[in-house]
């Protein structure tokens, strides 16, 4: 899309709060994930996706209220990569709530990766009200739906047949029970229940047998909680992963068992598309295929993070790649003329404190790399290469981001550092890289800028008809970097300084010629 589209085309956020609005009933905004794992780029699809509808329907003024449900009453399902089976084996089929904290720090399994994710939720400037499955079962505010579903068994299996194809067991129930004994909801089936004592009566796998409270004592499987917890939250806008949406999928069945079931209406639908990490495929905690959301906070902006998944329609995959894209995915939202970046993406991605630099993020690694992040040297330099505007307070706050992404995602032809003396790579050289440093050092001058630089490279490498240009390059780099690649040499001989080159140059080819 260019900028031409971007401005004459409606937002998706727009065309979705507009369409929501325009029910003129109250929206309540609804998202949420399972706390299994450590919650990821890929997760915060879903919650900002969540989150931009609801900035949308504020702006218009339609009374909105926006919750996150932590799943953290979902059983641990296996034992992951990350855990250790002879600690956590015993725990597969327990409520993630009820399981201890892998480090010890945290009040539980699902705590340890809740706490951490709720942290970066409020340094992406979202303002969720935030339910924890848990003690919405342990409360009672389920128990409603929870008998509502056990009454409607029959009812629940015909949809489920109907629109998935398979007939459920005869010993099938909509109700998972927490087993007293061994503490899991995997093993344990419904023999009975009481609308009366409200209780359910279970037996399980390990032996014991009893009954326990529709209150705390078990949940609802996954399809049938779904249409329940939008029934108790009044759920009516909620964003979704693709696996949802298939025919015959969650959504589907869920907008039935509301209907016929539970007396309710299902929420306005808004199915995305994965996040895709680059060379890995689909993010997922369980495969071990994640970037942690916390972790690329200290990366980039929290502003840079809800810009990858607002400029985007839901259902588009976006690729992610910590690399040098995600330098110009940085620039792309520093960009004031426009001519680039997503206006309203923009808007809707503030979270409080960014301020824009004026300058190319690569252009800042490079400029930051060759001064050792010297702040003053940087500014220094960064206005004497063309940034005269520059705002000193923004590139204090920049420069940590620019330091964390170097050590954590730069490719290795991007790190460089500029050598006090002459490298020991320079010994490398060969006769006629040394005389081309020797001629080119005599055509440097103080004062030169990028394109005279570079013009005098070129000039000089004429002279050289017969030597492979590259070999020339190298003799360049190794000399100031002791690598034999980095950046664009004009621009950066004059960023370093022609004297100072003009120094190191003499010096690699043996003295001045």
């Amino acid at each position: 899309m260019n900028s031409t589209e971007k401005s004459t085309t409606v937002h998706w956020v727009d065309r979705y709060a507009s369409e929501i609005a325009a029910t003129g009933k109250p929206a309540v905004v609804s998202s949420g994930i399972s706390p299994s794992g450590e919650i990821h780029v890929g997760n915060m699809r879903e919650v900002l996706t969540a989150d931009a509808v609801y900035r949308g329907l504020l702006e218009r003024g339609h009374p909105a209220r926006f919750n996150y449900v932590a799943d953290n009453f979902d059983p641990l399902r296996k034992v992951y990569p990350f855990l250790e089976p002879a600690v956590y084996d015993k725990y597969v089929g327990c409520p993630l709530s009820e399981i201890p904290c892998p480090c010890g720090e945290h009040g539980s399994y699902s705590e340890h990766f809740l706490e951490p994710f709720l942290a970066a939720l409020n340094e992406l400037g979202v303002e969720v009200e935030v339910e924890r499955a848990d003690q919405m079962y342990k409360s009672g505010r389920m128990t409603p739906w929870i008998l509502k579903a056990l009454e409607g068994r029959e009812r629940i299996a015909a949809i489920l047949k109907e629109l998935t194809g398979k007939q459920v067991a005869d010993d099938w129930s909509p109700f998972t029970p927490l087993c007293r004994s061994c503490g899991r909801t995997n093993a344990s089936r419904v023999t009975g229940f009481s609308a009366t004592d409200e209780t359910v009566f279970y037996s399980c796998e390990c032996g014991d047998s009893g009954d326990v409270p529709f209150a705390g004592g078990g949940k609802l499987v996954w399809r049938i909680d779904w249409p329940a917890r939008w029934c108790m939250l009044g759920v009516t806008v909620e964003p979704f992963g693709k696996d949802h949406s298939t025919r015959g999928g969650s959504y589907d069945t869920g907008k039935r068992i509301i209907a016929e079931v539970f007396d309710g209406e299902a929420p306005f639908p808004i199915p995305y598309e994965w996040i895709r990490l680059k060379g890995k495929g689909d993010m997922s905690s369980s495969r071990g295929n994640v970037l942690s959301i916390n972790r690329m906070l200290e990366v980039v902006p929290p502003e840079v993070l809800r810009y990858l998944v607002i400029r985007e329609r839901p259902h588009k995959t976006i690729g992610f790649d910590p690399g040098l894209p995600l330098l110009q995915l940085v620039d792309e939202f520093d960009d004031n003329t426009q001519k680039r970046r997503d206006a309203r993406a923009v808007e809707l991605s503030r979270a409080g404190g960014f301020e824009p630099v004026g300058v190319p993020f690569k252009h800042l690694v490079v400029v930051g790399q060759a001064v050792r992040f010297d702040v003053d040297k940087m500014v220094e330099t960064l206005r004497r290469n063309g940034f005269p505007e520059l705002a000193r307070d923004a590139l204090d706050q920049r420069i940590p981001y620019a330091k964390r992404w170097l050590e954590s995602f730069a490719p290795e032809d991007v790190k460089f550092s500029v050598q006090e003396t002459l490298p020991e790579a320079a010994a490398s050289l060969d006769e006629t890289q040394r005389r081309f440093l020797g001629r080119l050092g005599t055509r440097l001058v103080d004062g030169m800028e990028g394109e005279q630089v570079h013009q005098a490279i070129y000039e000089t490498a004429e002279e050289f008809a017969g030597t492979k240009p590259g070999d020339l390059f190298q003799a360049i780099y190794l000399s100031l970097l002791g690598k034999p690649r980095g950046p664009r040499a004009g621009w950066f001989i004059a960023l370093l300084g022609p004297l100072f080159c003009k120094r190191r140059f003499e010096e690699a080819a043996g003295g001045p010629t």
